[in-house]
């Protein structure tokens, strides 16, 4: 082997070694800062000491307090102001009856802020929960809902509190014309309407609508009882029971009601509409 060539394979081999230390001093210096860092992350200085809670909006919070976030959301809440898993906390405090959503960030040095967006409830659903003006089902104290008023029921399958909340609006603005107010609406198991209303009696006006066949049979039958319902009124003020389900009249029953024989016969002739054509879709809901 010639001195030049020598020469060349012991640089070679200085340069490797260099290359080799280089990557070592690296590595020896990423652990050390990795060890510092998993120090320091770990000093108590860092360890959380509070949770401030906000509302969302500036809305006050009516129902979420310290005793519920305490007993709900709390143990949900470990690490320090590093390792606390910010979606471990969302999920926490969205547990908590009456939280609707929860933002959380961290604020320096141990500080978790949340800020909670509380229900608003529109009605009640069905026997055991609430639905608020998004059309979301949820569940919380019924007689704390209700501690300013008696609110609306709404009932319905599971799955269509969206869309009987959005007839309960639209009842509302229908018969608002008429002097009355939806106190429940329901769809039934085989999508028939009906709902009572506050006639200023202590039962209510009942109003059968039958099946939502089609974009217009409803409102058809709709228009039907606001043409009518003034003129029935003045001859019978307490009715009762109004049932639009007749293709071109509709049956009713009032207090000291006697029909003619031929209306009679008229009535009997009719027969209520009970088209098996599952409902068509309404407008989109109120809230999104």
């Amino acid at each position: 082997m010639s001195l030049s060539g020598a020469r060349i394979e012991r640089a070679d081999g200085v340069m490797l070694m260099d290359a080799v230390s280089a990557l070592l001093t690296t590595l020896a210096a990423s652990i050390a800062v990795f060890a510092l860092a998993s120090w320091l992350v770990h000093r108590p200085y860092f360890k959380l000491t509070a949770i401030r809670v906000t509302a969302q909006g500036g809305v006050p919070l009516k129902h979420v307090n310290a005793a519920s976030i305490r007993a709900s959301a709390l143990p949900g809440v470990t690490g320090n102001f590093f390792t606390a898993s910010l979606p471990k906390i969302r999920d926490a405090f969205e547990s908590v009856a009456w939280v609707r959503h929860a933002r959380v960030r961290r604020q320096w040095p141990n500080t978790i802020e949340v800020a909670i967006e509380e229900q608003q409830v529109a009605a009640l659903w069905n026997d055991d929960a609430l639905v608020n003006p998004y059309g979301e089902a949820f569940t919380a104290n019924i007689a704390e809902a209700q501690a300013d008023g008696e609110l609306p029921q709404l009932n319905g399958p599971p799955g269509s509190q969206r869309e009987v909340l959005q007839h309960y609006v639209d009842f509302s603005h229908d018969f608002a014309k008429l002097g009355l107010k939806p106190l429940e609406v329901t769809l039934s198991p085989r999508y028939s309407w009906s709902a009572r209303l506050d006639n200023g009696t202590t039962e209510g006006l009942q109003v059968e609508f039958g099946r939502d066949s089609d974009a217009h049979a409803l409102n058809e039958r709709i228009d039907r009882m606001l043409a009518t319902y003034p003129v029935v009124t003045t001859k019978w003020p307490h009715v009762t029971l109004i049932d639009l389900r007749y293709p071109n009249g509709f049956a009713l029953r009032a207090e000291n009601l006697r029909l003619a024989p031929e209306t009679k016969a008229a009535v009997r002739a009719g027969r209520p509409d009970h088209n098996p054509t599952p409902p068509a879709p309404r407008r989109p809901a109120l809230k999104t």
